[in-house]
């Protein structure tokens, strides 16, 4: 019997991961939100007057996509060389680095820099964490699991905005660059959590580390639970197995590109990025970035007001995005999907009508701003239960081992590449178009029904391994009418699909 060497293991264990998850999101979804207060700083705009130029002011607040988009891009090359705890810390490094930078600014281009850093930094670990976590978890709880770490991330958005709004009275720098050095709080949580965990047990496995492996599937099984112990060594052969699997058929990349493989590798891909493309253009960074500026110019509130109800939205959000813990594996990704889809269709319709209807009649701006008001509430109350969370999930899971890190870092580039371009344009389309600016995501969201319903199969309730049986069981690329494909719970020929890799391994 071979015995543990640690003494953290089993749920301690994934806790600890889950919190190293939890922590990064934390710092993504507070340099999300926390920009859009600062922009509005007076003392902010009077040491940075250029930002009254909206091209500059979206630059400088979408430069950080670019970086991220960057560091996504990054992972997507260099994660499977350096693991995923050496990924992360390198993010936490270049976060440290961006966040000194941006507080301490004192020139434009250094809060350019600073950001652009920052978000190279927020997009290694915005892919690696995800997966580092779902390559630890089980099945039945990994939805859960990565969910909170989105939650999370929407928690501390949501603080962002408090902070914001808290600090709104306060005269002088601080009122800006305490927020941006509240980042720093985030690297201190998470540097010590870091050096105590593993490194994953599947990367381990595909960097040829079995010993390692085994040893780390071990303790994620639990306390007392030999390395010898026939959970374990079932599925260090199921994983084992599967990773051989697919390096006896790795095609040429071309035959990958051009679909040809038979794992589906690139449809994969494309799915996961697909998740995130529709994510970004629901207009979440839309109303996130620009809340309290839309709802002083368009809906007519006061500035304290403004923030006062961006902070409570943000609350609302946070608690709507843990409600999706809940549900994510026992009502599964794909009805998540469909649901929230159509659910923030009708709130962009309804806002730009009454937006429209405001300016039609100002008698009624009133009322028709109070409508407006609440369904930007319940927008981010959808969002925060479905396509706020699943997505994340889905890019974790969805592709083969060997492309996981690729797949997950395309896909987060995606989200970062279409928060970009959202933010960027927001402004200019908010002051050129007004109301109709909100059909363009009504539109948006109503068509994610359809490409979800037929292209995008079910992932809940299923091994990582199980990923690769179902693809290419079902080559084709509509899932609509295969209950293999869009069940929720475990198909049986899964589970002796897994039998069989256990037997070889």
């Amino acid at each position: 019997m071979i015995r543990q060497k640690s003494r953290i293991y089993g749920n301690r264990l994934v806790a600890m991961i889950t919190l190293v998850d939890a922590l990064s999101s934390c710092w993504f979804g507070y340099d999300q939100g926390v920009f859009a207060g600062v922009l509005v700083s007076e003392d902010f705009k009077d040491q940075f007057p250029q930002v009254l130029d909206a091209n500059i002011s979206g630059i400088t607040s979408s430069c950080f996509f670019i970086g991220a988009f960057i560091g996504s891009m990054a992972a997507f090359m260099l994660g499977d060389r350096l693991g995923r705890r050496k990924t992360i810390a390198w993010g936490l490094l270049c976060n440290f680095v961006g966040a000194v930078l941006q507080c301490l600014a004192w020139h434009l281009p250094q809060m350019i820099i600073g950001r652009l850093i920052n978000g190279f930094g927020i997009g290694l670990t915005s892919t690696s964490t995800p997966v580092y976590l779902s390559e630890c978890a089980k099945s039945h709880h990994r939805g859960k699991l990565v969910v909170i770490g989105t939650a999370s991330n929407v928690t501390m958005f949501s603080l962002a905005n408090w902070i914001a709004y808290a600090l709104y009275n306060q005269d002088g720098p601080f009122q800006w660059r305490f927020p941006l050095a509240f980042q720093l709080v985030f690297f201190f949580m998470i540097a010590p959590l870091l050096v105590l965990v593993p490194e994953s047990p599947r990367w381990l496995l595909l960097a040829g580390r079995n010993e390692s492996a085994l040893e780390v599937i071990s303790r994620l099984a639990g306390k007392n639970i030999p390395m010898d112990d026939v959970t374990v060594v079932s599925e260090f052969r199921s994983i084992k197995s599967a990773i051989e699997l697919e390096r006896e058929d790795r095609p040429p990349i071309m035959d990958v590109l051009c679909f040809r493989d038979k794992a589906h590798n690139f449809r994969r891909l494309i799915l996961s990025c697909g998740t995130q493309f529709m994510q970004q253009f629901s207009g979440i960074n839309a109303l996130g970035f620009y809340l309290p500026t839309l709802l002083a110019q368009h809906v007519g509130f006061s500035e304290e007001m403004s923030r006062l109800i961006a902070a409570v939205n943000g609350t609302v959000y946070s608690v709507s995005a843990f409600g999706s813990v809940v549900i994510v594996d026992k009502l599964g990704r794909r009805k998540m999907l469909l649901y929230g889809s159509i659910m923030m269709g009708i709130c962009h319709l309804i806002a730009s009508l009454c937006l429209r209807s405001s300016e039609l009649d100002e008698s009624r701006r009133k009322l028709m701003g109070n409508v407006t008001t609440a369904m930007f509430i319940v927008f981010h109350t959808f969002f925060g239960l479905t396509w706020a969370c699943v997505p994340w999930v889905y890019s974790a899971e969805l592709s083969s081992l060997g492309w996981r890190t690729r797949g997950a870092g395309a896909a987060t580039a995606t989200n970062w590449l279409g928060g970009f371009v959202v933010t960027q344009f927001t402004k200019v389309g908010i002051d050129n178009l007004n109301w109709a600016f909100y059909l363009i995501f009504a539109v948006f969201c109503f068509s994610y029904f359809p490409i979800v319903l037929l292209f995008y199969p079910e992932t809940s309730n299923r091994t990582l391994e199980d990923m690769d049986h179902m693809f290419i069981q079902n080559p084709s690329i509509f899932v609509l009418g295969k209950p293999e494909m869009t069940q929720c719970r475990r198909p049986a020929s899964f589970a002796t699909a897994e039998a069989e890799r256990i037997a070889r391994g």
